[in-house]
């Protein structure tokens, strides 16, 4: 049988997508399932949780812990295991976590699920979106991975309504049947990724340059002595010489040691990686995503069933304007998509504030505090439109190309790591911040996200049309900390001298390629091989 059952090109790229979405719709599916969990009746008598908020919390996010553990595992384990079996790694830990929370009747059990099935996922979100941007053509790596994040929402949507319909089923089976669901994306995975080809890049720095060549002629659809995998080849071996004659050692990382000026900027490649990452979760979408039917009943002062219904339908509002982000993701660059989706969160956290503070004022009429309630449904379901557009997917994708090829596990690990702990404080203080601060919890994520327009705009460097290697030409060298002043480091379209420079190699490489083949034809050399 032909390796990728003899599939290459766009079909070999539609599977490692179909692959890398299911391991984000599990990780969407999982997060949100919760939410819905966390308010069904026979979840809370079974478990003993009924009017234990902090307990509630904490249960809840321990599950972020554990993905926190998970993504910094993939440090070590990420480049020796490679990106495929990493991932599977990880789906086998999340399927144990997920039997241990589908039988639980005590919180130590829960909490143990919880746990284990973080660290499956951490490892999961750490690597997919590596995998599938080393294993993408750079035209297409932004739209894999936005499309990839839309379908961690469309797995929040789905565990959102199989929730609301499993709440009017008696007994356990109204959260059990919700948590044994995401075996299905598990059973997907398994059966995905063992026949997919592993990134080129990963061979590439192994030092298996024949097989990398093979996969990257397979990925682009063309022959493995083709001109442009020729020069592809060398930019990527290119880029590893690089990284190894100038790279920092890790225990110099971890103690601030930067190497030479000239390097590689890796600390601070990793920071603008875990930054965005941070901004994510400071932007306050945990507050929602767990919790949203709790804030609609408590904050709102919605019915649990009105509560969850509008949650669920919120879900989908939320998933089709992100689909806006796909072909935007490249042509706006991932500067502006941050700025202006920061720009309208920060304008809906205020309304929300505004109107949550007169929903709770007692000293108008009941009437006008149903009014201020209804408008303030209205701005969170406006909130996930920006996100959705905006800080969604962004932040996994910019680890993934802002890190050089040696730290880009690292990196995208440690963006990870950073989304999962500040996750964890997120949801931790949700139910205990609303319960005692009121409407003023929410100033808090209307100051963040206004904070984030001038983080991005002088710190952020432009990542979209560059292929990987122009990210790291960008940092090899004296790469100025304020961007905003240079026009090739926020310009949405690739500078005009790395494609120059790419033509001049394919042109270059053409030529050699047809005086290899002049003297295979005349005898004088070995004979030419079409194929690797």
């Amino acid at each position: 049988m032909q390796p990728y059952f003899g599939m290459k090109g766009v079909w070999l790229t539609f599977w490692v997508t179909v692959a890398c979405a299911t391991d984000m719709t599990l990780f969407g599916y999982d997060q949100g399932v919760f939410g819905g969990v966390i308010v069904t009746p026979d979840f809370l008598d079974t478990l003993n949780l009924n009017g234990k908020t902090a307990l509630q919390s904490t249960v809840t996010a321990l599950y972020d812990i554990g993905c926190f553990f998970g993504a910094i595992s993939v440090v070590v384990i990420g480049d020796p295991l490679g990106r495929k079996r990493t991932i599977l790694l990880g789906t086998t830990i999340m399927s144990i976590g997920a039997i241990i929370q589908i039988t639980s009747y005590s919180v130590p059990q829960m909490i143990v699920g919880r746990i284990v099935a973080g660290i499956g996922n951490g490892i999961n979100t750490s690597t997919a979106p590596v995998w599938q941007g080393e294993t993408s053509k750079a035209s297409w790596r932004g739209k894999l991975i936005v499309i990839e994040m839309i379908m961690n929402i469309f797995g929040f949507s789905l565990s959102n309504w199989v929730t609301f319909g499993f709440s009017f089923t008696a007994g356990s089976v109204a959260w059990r049947v919700p948590l044994a669901f995401q075996f299905i994306f598990i059973f997907i995975l398994y059966a995905t990724v063992p026949w997919l080809p592993e990134s080129p890049r990963w061979l590439m720095a192994k030092g298996r340059v024949a097989e990398a060549e093979y996969v990257l002629a397979k990925i682009e659809g063309v022959d493995a002595n083709d001109p442009y995998i020729i020069t592809q080849s060398k930019d990527i071996q290119w880029a590893v010489q690089y990284e190894r004659e100038n790279a920092v050692r890790w225990i110099d990382l971890l103690r601030g040691k930067t190497g030479k000026v000239s390097g590689t900027h890796s600390l601070r490649r990793l920071w603008l990686g875990m930054g965005t990452q941070a901004m994510q979760q400071l932007s306050g979408i945990n507050v929602t995503s767990y919790y949203l039917p709790t804030v609609l009943i408590v904050s709102v002062g919605l019915s649990n069933r009105l509560a969850r219904l509008l949650a669920a339908c919120n879900s989908v509002s939320y998933l089709l304007f992100s689909l806006i982000g796909i072909p935007n993701v490249e042509r706006w660059g991932r500067r502006k998509m941050m700025m202006y989706a920061a720009a309208g969160q920060c304008f809906c956290y205020t309304i929300i504030t505004i109107c949550i503070r007169y929903t709770e004022d007692t000293s108008i009429s009941a009437a006008t505090q149903i009014q201020w309630a209804k408008g303030s449904i209205a701005f969170f379901f406006l909130y996930y439109v920006f996100f959705g557009i905006g800080w969604q997917g962004v932040p996994w994708l910019y680890p993934t190309e802002i890190n050089s090829l040696a730290m880009r596990t690292k990196g995208a690990a440690l963006g990870t790591a950073t989304n999962w702990i500040f996750n964890f404080m997120v949801v931790e203080v949700t139910p205990p911040g609303i319960e005692s601060l009121h409407w003023r919890f929410y100033i808090i994520w209307t100051v963040f996200n206004f904070a984030f327009i001038p983080t991005v705009y002088f710190f952020y460097p432009e990542t979209a049309g560059r292929t990987l290697e122009d990210v790291d030409r960008f940092f090899a060298g004296d790469a100025p900390l304020f961007v905003f002043r240079n026009r090739e480091a926020i310009n949405e379209k690739r500078p005009e001298r790395y494609v120059e420079e790419e033509k001049r190699n394919e042109r270059r490489e053409s030529i050699l390629e047809e005086e290899r083949r002049e003297k295979a034809r005349e005898g004088e050399g070995v004979p030419w091989m079409e194929d690797v």
